[in-house]
């Protein structure tokens, strides 16, 4: 009889990043607007590595984590809406793990390294407000092993997708977890998607949300739609990004752990068209934090890497609840979610 996987939209056994040794995931959630940020803890230390895809990012300490460069090691991976601004949350990151003890031994301190990339959510609700460092402190001390929430939480709060048409034709996006065992080997990933592009069903091809039709009661395909000559509006370059963490408890090498987040992107290219557009700043950082003594290989390991991923991402608009705001001007935006229709 031949194995079959489940579906993505399918979670027998709530698969999630935190089924990974050695990893917690913390959200805070703004009570005040659309907002949010998500933090990916590894105290002990893990092997990091990063791939920006995107043309429009914003990151933090990503130059850090290339093969040539001398940190190897990595304490916690920040997720942040607030576009730029959000950036600001690793500091409480980093303050939080300082009050542990966690850190890089420099002698006159421990420096934790941090790493971070953020969404831009500032046309959701009133853009003067994102999360900042008290934001990050207060994910790190909600963290958990147990599998976290999805849809409308930390930075996928204020994510929608599908806005290649205009933002009033989008659907609400959010963050998604999923992961994949093979050979007593974990490979998990945590992904906030703000895609400008639709969100896939990989099994099926078919669209799950995104860009609506005109009348906002169906679902446009943008793909389709681009190709059958209608013209997209013009993109804020920046605007849009999907956003995650794959993690494996496998050992991993620097270079290896940068290869997972390159390969890793093939889960973000089945489940969003299109993808990696120049308004999307799409990242993916990589963990390795090596509790596990097998290794199935590079090349198991990025299928893994790449399923995980594409479960997630499903897994964040599946999740998703509609949401409306209104903004800083008074405008009012409802956003469905792919439940609504």
């Amino acid at each position: 009889m031949p194995h079959t996987l489940p579906r993505p939209d399918q979670r027998p056994d709530l698969s999630a990043i935190t089924d990974v040794a050695g990893i917690s995931v913390g959200h805070f959630t703004e009570p005040r607007r659309p907002t949010g940020c998500t933090v990916v803890l590894v105290p002990a230390g893990a092997v990091g590595g990063v791939d920006v895809r995107g043309a429009a990012p914003g990151t933090r300490e990503t130059d850090l984590l290339s093969p040539v460069n001398t940190v190897d090691v990595v304490h916690a991976v920040l997720l942040s809406g607030g576009s730029a601004f959000g950036l600001d949350a690793a500091g409480g990151v980093m303050r939080w793990l300082e009050e542990q003890g966690v850190g890089v031994d420099v002698g006159a301190a421990r420096v934790p390294i941090v790493p971070a990339a953020v969404l831009f959510d500032l046309l959701v609700g009133d853009a003067r407000i994102r999360p900042g460092a008290d934001a990050g402190y207060a994910a790190c001390e909600a963290a958990s092993h147990t599998p976290p929430a999805e849809g409308n939480v930390g930075a996928g709060t204020g994510a929608c997708v599908g806005k290649v048409f205009g933002h009033e034709r989008a659907m609400k996006g959010g963050i998604g977890t999923a992961s994949v065992t093979v050979g007593g080997v974990t490979v998990g990933a945590l992904i906030a998607c703000n895609a400008l592009g639709d969100v896939i069903d990989p099994d099926t091809g078919r669209v799950l949300a995104g860009a609506r039709t005109a009348d906002g009661q169906g679902l446009a395909d943008i793909r389709r739609s681009l190709l059958a000559g209608e013209a997209p509006i013009p993109i804020l370059a920046g605007s849009n990004t999907t956003i995650g963490v794959v993690a494996t408890d496998a050992k991993l090498t620097k270079v290896q752990a940068n290869r997972l987040a390159q390969v890793a992107h093939d889960g973000l290219a089945r489940a969003i068209n299109p993808v990696h557009t120049v308004a999307d700043g799409d990242t993916l950082f990589a963990l390795a934090t090596g509790r596990h003594d097998k290794h199935p290989g590079m090349m198991v390991l990025a299928t893994m890497a790449a399923e995980a991923v594409a479960r997630a991402t499903v897994r964040a608009v599946r999740a998703a609840q509609s949401l409306t705001a209104v903004n800083a001007r008074g405008q009012t935006q409802h956003l469905p979610a792919a439940r609504d229709l």
